[in-house]
């Protein structure tokens, strides 16, 4: 049986968590359960997209990972499975895999139809998850072919995701895209970019909308308490924090607003 990952914006509080699981284990009931969270912010999908491209690297070859944040659930909008090395999401077709999708090779991309594989009786109209996607995990855990699942497609819908902006004097302009629960604003400019910004500018100061953040540091402790400071975080990117802080908060910062490092 596989390692079976659970991604959603239900909270902790109701059923919904539960009864998605509860429908993988009666069909595979050996199956390993993982949760992600379930703290994402109800319909966040760019979001979840962070989330689930972060921790893929963690995980072996076989796992499903089953991502519901659905926004769109009762409407057209297809269920799809996806794989990438090695590993497959099972999700709504929405751009949850749009940061893997840029990062990665595609190895299937099918539309989950089959219906004989989605919980007996009459499918809900408002939770696909429990009654589609798990069904159909649980069914992946105990050995199904991706090809059982549906018809191959090309279409995939892919989030507007923001893309950092070198400028004519070499700084480097972005955004934030993601905020931890510590407060940590995580933006969209990689180390690479970084590298060459800072080989050609070396005293560059980063900058979070006018606010003047200082020079790129190497661990959280480098600043004094309660001040905030930049870094490059454990996912190899650009974030804003505050020692002993909530960068958010003590900020007013969060997705979408500009940081620049010049």
């Amino acid at each position: 049986m596989a390692i079976v990952t659970f991604t959603t914006d239900f909270g902790d509080r109701d059923h919904y968590v539960a009864a998605m699981k509860g429908m993988v284990l009666q069909i595979a009931p050996k199956s390993v359960l993982v949760d992600v969270t379930h703290k994402i912010e109800p319909q966040s999908v760019l979001q979840a997209a962070f989330v689930i491209r972060q921790v893929w690297p963690s995980f072996p070859r076989g796992t499903i990972h089953v991502v519901v944040v659905d926004p769109g659930v009762g409407t057209s909008r297809r269920i799809i499975v996806v794989q990438y090395a090695g590993q497959a999401v099972i999700c709504p077709d929405n751009g949850i895999v749009s940061l893997l999708q840029r990062d990665m090779q595609l190895e299937v991309l099918r539309e989950v139809t089959n219906r004989q594989l989605f919980a007996p009786g009459q499918t809900s109209t408002t939770f696909h998850g429990r009654d589609i996607i798990a069904p159909v995990a649980g069914h992946l855990s105990r050995g199904l072919r991706l090809a059982q699942i549906g018809p191959p497609t090309s279409r995939l819908e892919m989030l507007d995701l923001p893309k950092p902006e070198r400028m004519p004097d070499r700084s480097l302009e972005g955004e934030v895209i993601y905020v931890d629960t510590f407060g940590n604003l995580v933006t969209n400019l990689t180390r690479d970019d970084l590298a060459q910004t800072c080989a050609a500018r070396p005293e560059a100061h980063v900058w979070l909308g006018e606010r003047d953040v200082g020079a790129i540091r190497q661990t959280y402790a480098r600043a004094s308490s309660g001040e905030a400071l930049a870094l490059i975080g454990s996912v190899e990117l650009l974030e804003i924090a505050v020692n002993g802080g909530n960068a958010a908060e003590q900020l007013k910062a969060g997705v979408g607003m500009s940081v620049a490092v010049k």
